[in-house]
């Protein structure tokens, strides 16, 4: 059966695939979703219903009303990313020949750097989870493994108990359903073992099933309060704990492609985004150390 070339029905038919054969997050379907609403009003504003009639033009004027509406350079580069790789799509669906948007100068996202928490306060703020209470050592080891692992907060929240059984290494389902296996440090280990064995038995019942995080009821740990566990704990977000672990890694000479890989970015562009902290690092440890500096 032919693809609907009716603009609308190729969108609703390409955000339904996201969701299904690609495994994208609901979160990110809701942005394509959004972003190709407004991508298909400007269309139809245009008189435009089919996706065939989708050319290099439209496109550009599609991003030049961006631009004329006071959009932030984020926001048009992302809807420009959302519209670009639809139209990707339709050419692998046979709607199109080529894709409109090659070619088009794509808006440029600003470089916004992660802000890493140095070394040694991040150490002190972990070293100060104390406690032997169930949720003590529960922080502890969600914190500790935080760090140690550099993993989403999504990722976190999907773990089970036997995605730790080895304790030495951790499986994390990622983006796009991609599995990946990262090592954790001794002190995330202790902490991860203490609070299977002696934390999460104390507090756990029939609404815990398998999953490593619980809560003081025993029900799962959503992203919201492994939110407010990081900012109650150590002030900060569960984010800058995963930018702290990609550029203490750069920061000791880990190479750019095993930090990509422990990230589980599929782009090495995204991991690039580090090199520019850890330049400024080696910087200003050189302006401190050289005598003519």
């Amino acid at each position: 059966m032919a693809a609907d070339p009716n603009l609308k029905a190729a969108v609703a038919a390409y955000l339904k695939r996201m969701r299904g054969e690609r495994g994208s997050s609901a979160h990110t379907v809701e942005a394509y979703r959004r972003d190709l609403a407004q991508f298909t009003e400007f269309c139809s504003r245009q008189d435009i219903r089919l996706v065939t009639e989708i050319n290099r033009r439209v496109y550009r004027r599609f991003l030049a009303n961006l631009n004329s509406r006071g959009y932030a350079a984020s926001s048009t580069a992302r809807k420009a990313s959302a519209v670009r790789a639809f139209l990707d799509d339709c050419v692998r669906r046979s709607l199109l020949r080529a894709n409109p948007a090659e070619g088009v100068a794509q808006p440029k996202r600003p470089l916004n750097l992660p802000r890493a928490i140095p070394a040694g306060p991040l150490g002190q703020l972990l070293d100060a989870i104390e406690g032997d209470s169930p949720l003590d050592l529960r922080d502890r080891a969600l914190i500790e493994m935080l760090y140690a692992t550099g993993m989403r907060v999504s990722e976190l929240a999907g773990l089970k108990v036997q995605d730790v059984d080895d304790s030495t290494f951790v499986r994390v389902l990622g983006k796009g359903d991609k599995e990946r296996v990262l090592p954790m440090s001794r002190q995330a280990r202790r902490a991860v073992t203490a609070w299977i064995d002696e934390g999460r038995v104390a507090i756990a019942n029939n609404d815990s099933n398998d999953w490593l995080w619980i809560g003081a009821r025993g029900g799962p740990l959503d992203v919201r309060g492994i939110r407010r566990v990081v900012k109650r704990r150590v002030g900060t977000f569960p984010h800058a704990l995963r930018h702290s672990f990609a550029t203490h890694l750069l920061e000791g000479g880990a190479d750019l492609r095993t930090v990509q890989e422990l990230l589980g970015h599929v782009d090495l562009a995204t991991t690039q985004l580090y090199t520019s902290i850890t330049r400024q690092h080696l910087k200003e440890t050189y302006d401190r150390s050289h005598p003519r500096a």
